[in-house]
């Protein structure tokens, strides 16, 4: 994928953000440029998941600059951050479906409340063609409660994608799926960055994910970014978490870090 380093997508400078005596970011530093995939790693706590929740806007910091898409995310009117919102996939750990609504209907509800002059077949299109982009279009009539966890991280991808997005925001998106599964999500992952153009942002632990899906990798540690670079610069650090993080991913499979 060529990315484009001219072009920052999302430009974040000494963000800041404290629950009550716990800081969790502490003076956060870091450019993602248009059509990167980068992957944020971390310990359980380390606030990777409050990280992505303030890049849109469902948290406020309360220090330091979010600028997303152009648009600084701390000053926006609430109409701008809304309408910045549509252009942000949110892919959640959880698929976060509507357990009330099929898969088709989970699809349709916001396409048609982001785009409400589409047109029956339009829709109808649209939907065909993310659910075969992440090859369920034969779940159209499902449940969520008849999904697999991976079908149903795969839909959950597919109804972010439903409205073209300009950056994706992937929360674990393997956490809780077998080997073979994940492997599946990796391929997803890296499909939607290459057919859609998107610039994605990845939370995980799973280092085999953010070795085959990022471009390059961020590592949180102690509310700071220890270190930001391809998986294999980051890696080749002798810095002891970093080795005991890589350790702890590959240590019972040498061959994943082949």
């Amino acid at each position: 994928m060529n990315i484009d380093y001219n072009n920052t997508v999302v430009s974040i400078k000494g963000l800041k953000k404290s629950f009550g005596q716990l800081t969790v970011l502490d003076g956060v530093d870091i450019n993602i440029f248009k059509d990167e995939n980068i992957a944020i790693l971390g310990r359980s706590g380390s606030g990777k998941s409050v990280f992505i929740k303030l890049v849109c806007g469902l948290l406020k910091p309360d220090s330091g600059t979010i600028n997303v898409l152009g648009k600084d995310v701390t000053a926006i009117s609430p109409e701008e951050l809304r309408e910045l919102r549509v252009k942000i996939g949110f892919s959640f750990q959880s698929s976060a479906l509507y357990d009330s609504m099929s898969v088709r209907k989970n699809l349709e509800f916001p396409l048609v409340r982001n785009q409400p002059n589409l047109s029956r077949q339009e829709v109808n299109n649209a939907i065909e063609e993310v659910l075969h982009e992440v090859g369920l279009p034969q779940t159209i009539k499902q449940m969520p409660s008849e999904l697999s966890g991976g079908q149903r991280k795969r839909i959950g991808i597919a109804r972010t994608l439903i409205l073209k997005p300009d950056i994706m925001l992937y929360d674990e998106p393997t956490s809780g799926l077998d080997p073979i599964t994940c492997v599946e999500i990796n391929n997803l992952i890296v499909k939607v960055q290459q057919q859609y153009n998107t610039t994605a942002i990845i939370i995980t632990h799973d280092l085999t994910c953010a070795k085959t899906t990022a471009n390059r990798i961020a590592v949180l540690q102690e509310g700071k970014f220890l270190k930001i670079g391809t998986f294999a610069e980051v890696f080749a650090s002798q810095e002891e978490s970093l080795q005991a993080f890589y350790n702890y991913n590959f240590i019972m499979d040498p061959q994943k870090a082949v």
